[in-house]
């Protein structure tokens, strides 16, 4: 049969995956940025190296966006696993600082 088709939303893990892929693709915009603006400056054009810090400067915040936003997906993942007792739960013994098998001892006064 036909199964819908995925997109980037369809889970968190997508979510998060298409995320990265944007972080990736900003990461590239970025260098290329920086090497018109070394262009840029060495033909002393102005205006165009003022516009290309403000796309520099509109990245840096598209990019810390998409860093909160991951963060955020990444809360929403445990949660969920939280919820749906996806997650295996830790060991008791690590709880508990007293072996099952012995006694407390009595503290001494």
């Amino acid at each position: 049969m036909n199964s819908p088709l995925q997109t980037p939303f369809d889970s968190v893990e997508n979510a998060q995956q298409y995320v990265r892929l944007l972080v990736e693709a900003i990461a590239e915009a970025k260098s290329e940025i920086e090497a018109d603006l070394g262009a840029a400056v060495a033909a002393k054009s102005q205006r165009r190296v003022q516009a290309l810090r403000i796309v520099q400067f509109k990245l840096d915040k598209l990019e810390q966006h998409l860093t909160t936003s991951g963060r955020l997906l990444n809360d929403l993942r445990s949660l969920r696993r939280l919820l749906l007792d996806e997650r295996s739960e830790p060991a008791a013994a690590s709880l508990d600082p007293i072996p099952s098998n012995e006694e407390p001892e009595e503290p001494g006064f």
